[in-house]
């Protein structure tokens, strides 16, 4: 909004002799009509005469009143309309920022590291990256610093520069995801600081390519858009029953026709940590084996009428946990994130009344590897705790799925893997609270919001961006009930997951518009579990708008 001081209008003979008084001091401040540099007369006399001339012996004209200066006035700044909204802005009075091809993206003293964030971002905005030289007009400083918490950042917008700051490169590479969005919405970032940080540590998506493939141009795509949401962990599912998706140096016998190569592999993740996007591979077991168990059939799990289970492999077999185990390390080696999946979901052994009966093999086994009192489920819980050692032997953090988690037996799982709790339906199904309870550390992919699946089988339906929206926080962990909210803090995040049951349901385009939303919605809950201020159709238009 613009306001002038304006004085009242002159009147009368004033207002002539004012207008007189201006125009000679107009003509006689740029020099000479006939452009010869020579400087006019300071007498207030001219060469020749003039219509307007006062008379001569006429009194002195009046001294003009000086021209009146414009100045500008600005509201108060409102934050930057971004997905996910910041968390805090402290509002101020000025422009704001606009790109210009006479500012810049430069880097601050010992900020070398965000050469990268540094790049991509003048890409964006289009204007030019110039590296580690000092700030000036126009410009976007990125800057290392500070005593923050992890992936924080300060976004400052003040006369006609940017500086984002933030303790680590994530902090401030999401800094740069905040002025993107706001850019592209609005054209401007608002004058103001923002100060931003997300409400958990792991934010992320969970995708399926056991069951149907996904190629690696569609799954950078996914890692494009998580990073503008600020989401930073990708869960890759690549082995079930339906195939195994990657190929293996130790066991290519098991790899599917249609596999992500090793190349493909590594640039999906150098992609990925440009992003600062963690990849989680997960090899499912001693369930949803079944693509390697088609290779090493002497190793699937049999009863005692000799039926074969599906996908379930045979635990009491020191070949089944070597076959696993080298797996585990391969793909251990490839992958270079602080996570490994081991699955532990949906043992077949265990969905039957009398495990014992059914799979007297397992009963021994069970037996003399933890004692008389021991059965079944202490042996799976402790090829659960057997397969988190070895991927914790290659520096990786453990998850598993809580139908892996048995309450009542012999053994106790680890408590330093970490709890995907996903489901409540499940025999002996366990209340997330007890994992809680336990001390445990629980990440959310509750099906009853985050699970898109294929084909909508078993009484899935696809989940909506609103209803997470309106309904979902990361205390909800099964069904529609929050846990207590003093087990917040061991509650580590989410992931909307996508699980590809009847593969042929959804094009890989169908998938990518179908999860869009509820990706977005995701995103936000986990970024800031407050109550949002936008209602959902809001909500909709701004994220059409800015991403």
């Amino acid at each position: 909004m613009m306001r002038y001081s304006i004085r009242g209008p002159h009147k009368g003979p004033a207002l002539l002799a004012t207008a007189v008084a201006l125009a000679t001091v107009a003509a006689c401040s740029g020099g000479s009509p006939s452009g010869s540099g020579t400087p006019a007369a300071s007498s207030g006399t001219t060469s020749g005469t003039s219509a307007d001339a006062a008379p001569t012996g006429a009194p002195p004209s009046p001294t003009p009143t000086p021209t009146p200066t414009p100045t500008r006035t600005y509201p108060l700044s409102t934050a930057p309309r971004t997905v996910p909204a910041v968390r805090d802005h402290e509002a101020a009075r000025g422009p704001g920022w606009k790109p210009a091809p006479s500012g810049g993206v430069v880097l601050a003293a010992n900020s070398a590291g965000l050469a990268d964030e540094g790049r991509l971002l003048a890409g964006e905005l289009g204007i030019p990256y110039r590296g580690a030289v000092a700030a000036g007009p126009g410009d976007v400083e990125l800057a290392l610093g500070g005593t923050g918490a992890p992936e924080s950042y300060n976004l400052t917008v003040r006369d006609n520069r940017v500086r984002i700051s933030g303790p680590d490169e994530a902090g401030v590479f999401y800094g740069t995801r905040t002025l993107k969005q706001s850019v592209k919405g609005s054209g401007a970032m608002p004058e103001g600081v923002v100060t931003d940080a997300p409400a958990k540590p792991q934010r992320g998506l969970n995708l399926d390519i056991a069951r149907k493939f996904f190629t690696a141009g569609w799954i950078e795509a996914r890692l494009r858009e998580m990073a503008d949401l600020k989401l930073n962990q990708f869960g890759l599912h690549f082995s079930d029953d339906q195939g195994f998706r990657i190929a293996s140096d130790s066991h290519p016998e098991i790899v599917s026709a249609q596999h992500l190569s090793k190349a493909e592999v590594r640039r999906i993740l150098a992609l990925a940590q440009t992003l600062h996007i963690t990849v989680v591979p997960e090899i499912d077991s001693p369930g949803h084996l079944g693509a390697v168990l088609r290779a090493h059939p002497d190793l699937q799990l049999r009863n005692v009428q000799g039926t074969p289970r599906q996908g379930a492999i045979d635990i009491s077999k020191p070949a089944s946990a070597k076959i696993v185990d080298e797996l585990l390390r391969e793909y251990s080696a490839l992958f270079p994130g602080g996570w490994f999946h081991v699955g532990a979901d949906e043992y077949q052994a265990l969905t039957v009344r009398n495990p014992a009966a059914s799979y007297p093999q397992l009963a021994t086994a069970a037996r003399q590897k933890y004692g008389p009192q021991a059965g079944v489920q202490d042996l799976a819980e402790g090829w659960l705790n057997d397969r988190a050692a070895v991927v914790r032997a290659a520096g990786k953090t453990a998850k598993a799925w809580n139908d892996g988690f048995f309450r009542g037996g012999v053994v106790n799982a680890d408590k330093r893997i970490e709890v995907e709790y996903w489901t409540g339906k499940e025999i002996g199904a366990r209340p997330p609270a007890e994992y809680l309870a336990e001390g445990r550390k629980v990440v959310n992919l509750n099906d009853e919001f985050l699970y898109y699946v294929l084909g909508e089988p078993n009484q899935f339906t696809y989940p909506t961006g609103r209803r997470i929206y309106e309904q979902w926080t990361p205390l909800v962990l099964r069904g529609t009930t929050p846990v207590p909210a003093r087990y917040d803090p061991q509650i580590l995040g989410g992931r909307f997951a996508v699980w590809c049951d009847l593969s042929g349901a959804q094009t890989m385009a169908q998938v990518a518009d179908g999860i869009r939303m509820p990706l977005t919605a995701t995103a936000q809950k986990l970024w800031d579990a407050r109550t949002p201020t936008l209602t959902w159709e809001q909500f909709r238009a701004l994220a059409t708008k800015v991403r």
